[in-house]
């Protein structure tokens, strides 16, 4: 999680976290996101495995790359355009397949204005005053037969053609994302999330799961493991950013600069807690030896047994196993901010699979050079609208 320190103008009061996990049922997470502030975005691929998760891939590189030309919802809006292009110029030269595409969800956030562009089924939810709210509309063939009222909300969560998408990027070089401009006030919280989240959770259990945790990596953890225990049958991807009250987001600097000092407790508590501390550190010693974990170290990707971080602040509980010549910046960006922190596992044996999937995904763009030419694009038709023969009814 991020906390009000180096941040860009107008952000200052903002902390956030994001989290994405692949799901029970799915082989590989489609989704992607970006956490760049005052931007923050999430896409979902669509078009099966080295499709839509190449598809959202570009999709997030190329608001990336123009983050810093973002400062009103016309410049957002041509951004989202972008990486439309880029997205069907992915399909047709090689890089993706024909027909794959993704959603999107952006938005910006200065001070109290917040923009958003839409395209697709991911949502954004703001809670304000305890009470969560919708603020996008979906883009597809369910949500307009709602609207018609030939369908109920409650009828559209299982409806067969749920995951037919009638809008997204990788289809129409024309296309459009919608675009709101709101106010976000102190102690509003902003949620935006993949459909892999709202096909699993139902609203007032959003709702429920953000007012209960006021720390936005705790709030994105619980939503993930309610999506998974309902089912998880798409991946899942949980963006959460909180707006303090100036005084919240001055205490938040300040603990971050080091400058708050906490009172030093009686000396009979502190013996009792080390004590505590110290008992603690021996049963998850012997937990720590039967568990693994990749993260990023000095670039590459390194396997350790044990546990990420320190117990504590002061025991470290991992074993380095092997420092690979995986490069992290060449995985794809939400692998890379994942590494930052460590992803675990429950075995080695797990993470050398996880490490050759890696070495397998940087390995197809040289092995796609070496053929000489790119792949047949006379089925992708990017001037068509989503449909199934187009590829664009969402394979996730």
């Amino acid at each position: 999680m991020n906390r009000g320190k180096n941040k860009a103008p107008g952000t200052e009061s903002l902390v956030y976290a994001c989290r994405t996990n692949v799901g029970c049922v799915r082989e590989h997470n489609e989704d992607n996101f970006v956490i760049e502030p005052p931007l923050f975005v999430v896409a979902d691929g669509m078009g099966g495995h080295e499709a839509g998760e190449v598809a959202s891939e570009i999709a997030v590189n190329t608001m990336l790359a123009n983050c810093s030309k973002i400062n009103d919802g016309g410049t957002l809006g041509r951004a989202v355009q972008a990486a439309n292009r880029d997205v069907i110029r992915g399909a047709s030269d090689g890089t993706g397949k024909p027909g794959m595409g993704c959603t999107m969800t952006a938005v910006t956030i200065v001070d109290d204005k917040l923009t958003i562009a839409q395209v697709g089924d991911s949502r954004a939810y703001l809670l304000h005053d305890g009470k969560l709210q919708q603020l996008t509309r979906d883009h597809s063939l369910v949500a307009d037969m709602v609207d018609q009222g030939s369908i109920t909300r409650e009828e559209a969560r299982v409806h067969p053609m749920r995951s037919v998408i009638t809008r997204a990027l990788g289809s129409d070089p024309k296309m459009e994302p919608d675009i709101y401009n709101l106010h976000i006030a102190e102690g509003d919280r902003l949620l935006l999330c993949s459909d892999g989240l709202t096909s699993m959770v139902d609203d007032p259990e959003i709702e429920a799961i953000l007012l209960a945790q006021p720390d936005p990596e705790t709030c994105c953890d619980n939503l993930i493991q309610e999506a998974l225990s309902a089912g998880g049958a798409d991946n899942i991807t949980a963006l959460v950013v909180d707006r303090l009250s100036a005084s919240e987001a001055r205490a938040t600097k300040e603990r971050a600069e080091g400058r708050h000092h906490v009172p030093k407790a009686p000396i009979i508590f502190v013996v009792a807690l080390i004590v505590v501390i110290v008992a603690a550190a021996l049963g998850i010693n012997a937990y720590a030896r039967s568990s693994y974990y990749l993260i990023d170290q000095d670039g590459t990707v390194a396997i350790y047994q044990g546990l990420p971080g320190d117990f504590a602040g002061v025991i470290r509980l991992s074993w380095l196993q092997e420092q690979t010549d995986v490069p992290v910046d060449q995985l794809p960006i939400s692998t890379a901010q994942r590494l930052e922190e460590g992803i675990q596992v429950d075995s080695l044996e797990e993470a050398q699979n996880v490490l050759a999937s890696y070495r397998e995904q940087l390995a197809e763009p040289a092995a796609a050079a070496d053929a000489g030419s790119a792949p047949s694009t006379e089925d992708a038709q990017p001037g068509q609208p989503a449909t199934d023969e187009t590829a664009q009814t969402d394979q996730r």
